[in-house]
């Protein structure tokens, strides 16, 4: 298995994803990165409230750099995850005729009963915002795992 996941600055959202379903699914041999779609923090680490976060649950995303999405990662990758709907319409600009529903979707879609599927975008806010949006991508995390775990 091979997931993307996908947000705007690749330096809060699509970070945290990435360590947490590393985290989860380290004994299931998944392939698992992340990217952004506008490129403002390419090649910079994951926010230090992002880093902060996740380290407080003993994932290290230290090490991290931002990359930006290109068309090309919908050939490599089999899902591709998308953490909002501005982000959405980035991937299908960016892919053009290559983009296909079949692998690209919301990361809350996996979420049993989840109504919203943009994930809040921290990076205005307090710590208290980055822990919520940890709780949810961890939740979102444990559904993936338990879907797609053969």
């Amino acid at each position: 298995m091979k997931i993307l996941f996908v947000c705007l600055g690749n330096i809060c959202r699509s970070p945290l994803a990435q360590g947490i379903l590393e985290h989860k699914s380290s004994d299931l041999g998944w392939e698992i990165d992340s990217a952004g779609t506008n490129g403002y923090h390419l090649g910079e680490p994951p926010h230090n409230l992002s880093q902060k976060v996740a380290k407080a649950r003993g994932i290290d995303i230290s090490n991290q750099r931002s990359r930006s999405y290109t068309a090309a990662d919908l050939s490599h990758y089999d899902i591709i995850y998308v953490m909002a709907d501005d982000v959405l319409e980035d991937v299908k600009r960016i892919s053009g005729n290559l983009f296909t529903h079949n692998k690209v979707k919301y990361f809350l879609e996996e979420l049993p009963g989840q109504t919203i599927l943009n994930v809040p975008d921290p990076w205005y806010g307090d710590e208290d915002g980055y822990e919520e949006v940890y709780a949810l991508i961890d939740k979102t995390c444990d559904a993936i795992v338990n879907k797609y775990k053969k």
